[in-house]
């Protein structure tokens, strides 16, 4: 039963992807709380994939009953387990605020809407556990074409958005697409364990290079890595504020997750850190992003945008661990991973409640909020705590780790870039606060509604996970070193 499990996490919310307009023909009504529970049972199972690896080791899954590397295979290893999970738990969060009373009904669309949803979260589980480079292409394409379409749908503003968005994606899937044919060519295999046993000889092949590059730029446009991200910030900010949070958290990640795979389980740990100056690559466009992400956040007047260019800064940071070359910063930079997605997806629940109970958009609105409303100033201050990087919260204990593992490498100007983009975090937060807390010279808006279930789920749910992924880092880092880190780190 254990090996079904990646499946059985695919299938569930692909299943009702497919079941759903059929169902909403006449019991419109049931998209949400189905969509709800499926994501919600996508928890317990992911949680007993994670249990099942740590067991019985990592899971092969072959479809079909041919075996790998002529059939497709899906590998359910300790890395994407953990993925699993995250995406399991942050999904169910992100499902449960975009359905909130808060927004605006959304009439026909709802059937449309939800099953968008749901396929994006099947094509980012079969992302995370995909095996070769052609079926990571295929789920990701169809999570992007889902996050097109989930951008688009607030028209006006968010359709421009949306369409720059997809002429910029899938110029980066036909990079990754045309980098996927020349490794093919050189090596004549598209597994991932197979490139791995057969790369090695090559690594001073030109076509493989190219190949690799074509790959690395075009999944550096998905996951916005500066300076590929000028999709990203219209994006973010137009989009439905439903949309933006699960976009925000999740879509960059995984992208990112599939940069971390080819590079250490394909490449390989010894040819990035010894023999290709990959690595070096990474941590320098990783330090770039990191710095001006914080600094282009520091100078933004909308709240959305300004949240956008600190998602931006924090990839980079995730980078920055990844590139040291060694098993602290790369633990260092996935717990980060983590932790950011949880951040993100918080941010962007605080800016879409704002702007629908406050009619708050930009930083000079902010004094609306009085410095009460307790739920959304107590999760602002613990959210923007973890983004800084203030103990006891996840993102302190991610950033040092990502600063232990510089110290290791010798690697001096990393701990540099993330203090640097640190103390530039806390300058944007600083101008939030001054607003939220200080600020009285915006009126009082004719109206403010209680605060809905969901949003307090939402907010509630991603400050108190925060808060114990710090408390709880021992753990979470004792079990990515033992099942997480690439073979040869």
């Amino acid at each position: 039963m254990t090996r079904h499990l990646p499946a059985i996490l695919f299938l569930l919310p692909l299943g009702l992807a497919i079941c759903l307009p059929l169902i909403g023909i006449k019991h419109r009504e049931w998209c949400r709380p189905l969509s709800i529970g499926v994501l919600a049972a996508m928890v317990p199972v992911s949680f007993a994939n994670l249990v099942g690896v740590l067991q019985n080791g990592t899971i092969h899954y072959d479809f079909g009953g041919w075996a790998a590397p002529v059939g497709i295979e899906w590998v359910g290893d300790g890395l994407a387990s953990v993925m699993t999970v995250a995406l399991s738990l942050v999904g169910l969060v992100c499902i449960t605020f975009l359905s909130s009373v808060l927004f605006p009904y959304l009439g026909s669309r709802i059937v449309p809407f939800y099953t968008l949803v749901l396929l994006l979260m099947a094509s980012l589980i079969g992302m995370v556990f995909a095996a070769d480079l052609f079926n990571l292409f295929v789920f990701l394409e169809v999570s992007a074409l889902c996050a097109y379409a989930l951008v688009g749908l607030a028209g006006g503003k968010a359709l421009m958005a949306g369409f720059r968005y997809l002429i910029l994606g899938t110029f980066g899937a036909s990079l990754y697409l045309l980098g996927v044919g020349y490794l093919y060519a050189e090596t004549g295999t598209l597994n991932m364990a197979d490139l791995a046993q057969r790369v090695p000889p090559l690594v001073t092949s030109k076509a493989l290079a190219v190949g690799v590059l074509f790959m690395f730029i075009g999944l550096g446009i998905k996951m916005a890595l500066v300076p590929l991200h000028g999709w990203l910030p219209d994006a973010y900010t137009y989009a439905p504020d439903r949309v933006s949070p699960m976009l925000a958290s999740l879509v960059t990640k995984v992208a990112l997750y599939g940069w971390i795979r080819i590079m250490f389980w394909v490449l390989g740990a010894q040819a990035v850190v010894y023999q290709i100056p990959i690595l070096f690559l990474v941590g320098v466009l990783g330090a770039l992003a990191a710095l001006v992400g914080a600094f282009l956040a520091l100078s933004q007047v909308e709240i959305k945008r300004m949240f956008a260019y600190g998602g931006l800064s924090h990839i980079g940071l995730i980078l920055v661990g990844i590139s040291l070359g060694n098993q602290t910063g790369f633990v260092g930079g996935v717990f980060y991973l983590l932790n950011d997605a949880v951040m993100q997806a918080g941010l962007f629940f605080w800016a879409g409640a704002i702007i629908h109970l406050y009619g708050v958009r930009t930083i000079e609105d902010l004094g609306r909020l009085q410095g009460g409303a307790g739920w959304m100033s107590v999760a602002l201050v613990v959210i923007a705590l973890s983004m800084i990087g203030i103990p006891p919260t996840g993102g302190f204990f991610g950033k040092w780790y990502i600063i232990l593992g510089a110290v290791e490498a010798k690697n001096y100007l990393a701990i540099v870039a993330v203090l640097i983009a640190t103390l530039l975090t806390l300058a944007y937060f600083v101008k939030l606060f001054e607003r939220v807390f200080r600020d009285r010279s915006a009126q009082q808006p004719p109206l403010i509604r209680e605060i809905p279930l969901a949003v307090k789920i939402g907010l509630g749910a991603t400050s108190v996970a925060v808060i114990v992924l710090g408390l709880v880092s021992d753990h979470i880092v004792s079990f990515l070193l033992k099942n997480a880190v690439p073979p040869g780190l």
